[in-house]
């Protein structure tokens, strides 16, 4: 892994592949490190032909903090957001887009595939119309186009999405918030190995454990709102909107409004998705997502 001055702030990333290829770039969504994204996904996604790039965003992994701002307060928030008052935030996803943007750029691509998953599929809209030079192609994967009125999350994932991530801040509490996390808003067709689940959970939890950023990252989405729907419209790059079926914490009327949203655009639909990119859904997704790339010529 490596570390390179962007935007003002540190950011920690890794790459995957030939540097001669096509650069790809992944986004993260909330509290998402570099070292979460789905292994047999990066593996597919060099086999056909990317350098794939996956780095932490700003106040997650081991990139720039910003302890200095405090804890979130988020019910304070979501209170502010459904009153359409601003919510108080240290950045915003506008910002979390332009550190897209400067690592693309420190990284001398010029141009970059870019795929963001969940909130991570906001900040790489954001960037798409923000920073359209940066951008040859976009995929926005189990994300919202943010607009009003879409339909929630279930109550289940609304909890989820609003309750504190192991709160003790334990080992073997990060173990149990991934076992329940996976049964809240994983793939009901596609269920992970609880063994594997807490493998993974005990490597991000000694990687860095930082549950205040996550708090942080849910601000700046409440605070950007629904800012970009607005904008949607202005992508000029090929576009691609991945979505589970089964997705209860976005609905998939979400991703189709994203769809409907930007012109071009195209959807693949992944039976038995849900929040999250099953080993099962990768063959389809790569391919989909080369096809999109060979869009941008």
């Amino acid at each position: 892994m490596s570390k390179i001055s962007a935007n003002g702030i540190e950011i920690e990333y890794e790459t995957w592949g030939d540097a001669a290829n096509d650069p790809l770039v992944l986004v993260g969504g909330i509290g998402v490190q570099l070292t979460s994204w789905n292994e047999t996904f990066i593996k597919a996604l060099v086999e056909a032909g990317f350098y794939v790039v996956a780095y932490d965003n700003r106040d997650v992994g081991l990139s720039t903090k910003f302890d200095d701002w405090g804890p979130a307060d988020i019910p304070a928030a979501f209170a502010q957001a459904r009153a359409k008052e601003k919510v108080s935030a240290p950045y915003t996803l506008e910002d979390l887009a332009d550190d897209a943007a400067e690592l693309i750029s420190a990284l001398d691509f010029g141009k970059a595939h870019i795929l963001g998953s969940s909130n991570g599929g906001a900040i790489a809209q954001t960037l798409a119309y923000r920073r359209p030079e940066c951008v040859k192609s976009l995929v926005s994967v189990m994300a919202t186009s943010g607009r009003r009125g879409l339909p929630r999350p279930s109550e289940a994932a609304a909890k989820w999405l609003g309750q504190p991530r192991n709160p003790a801040g334990t080992r073997e509490g990060a173990v149990e918030d991934a076992i329940a996390s996976a049964k809240t808003i994983g793939s009901p067709a596609f269920p992970v190995d609880e063994k594997l689940l807490a493998e993974r959970a005990i490597a991000l939890f000694k990687r860095s454990y930082y549950p205040e950023g996550n708090g942080r990252h849910l601000l700046a989405s409440l605070a950007s709102g629904d800012s970009r729907v607005a904008h949607l419209s202005e992508i000029t790059a090929p576009t691609l909107v991945i979505h589970g079926r089964e997705d209860p914490l976005v609905p998939l009327s979400c991703g189709e409004d994203v769809k409907n949203s930007i012109p071009g655009a195209e959807i693949v639909v992944i039976d038995g998705m849900a929040h999250d990119i099953p080993d099962e859904g990768v063959p389809t997704m790569v391919e989909a997502i080369s096809r999109n790339a060979k869009r941008a010529g």
